[in-house]
């Protein structure tokens, strides 16, 4: 017996241990508090960002700029040894 395996269509967030659907406003605004709590907590060098050599150059600087500005994190490394 196969399983076929369907993408998700609607982001899914954590609620009293269960993993229910919710809109994107809600899922971003989960994601960006809890990148905003540990940098707050610990710091921006508790952020590291790996950011692919084969993306374009703008979403690399893009990467880079969010990583260095927003997260204040210099953590940052692309896979251009591959």
């Amino acid at each position: 017996m196969s399983r076929r395996r369907t993408r998700l269509a609607t982001p899914l967030v954590r609620r009293n241990g269960e993993l229910v659907p919710t809109g994107w406003d809600e899922a971003l605004r989960r994601a960006a508090s809890g990148l905003e709590a540990v940098r707050d907590e610990h710091g921006g060098a508790a952020f590291g960002l790996f950011s692919c050599s084969k993306a374009t150059n703008e979403t690399n600087f893009l990467a880079q700029k969010f990583a260095r500005v927003v997260m204040g994190s210099s953590n940052i490394d692309s896979c251009n040894r591959t």
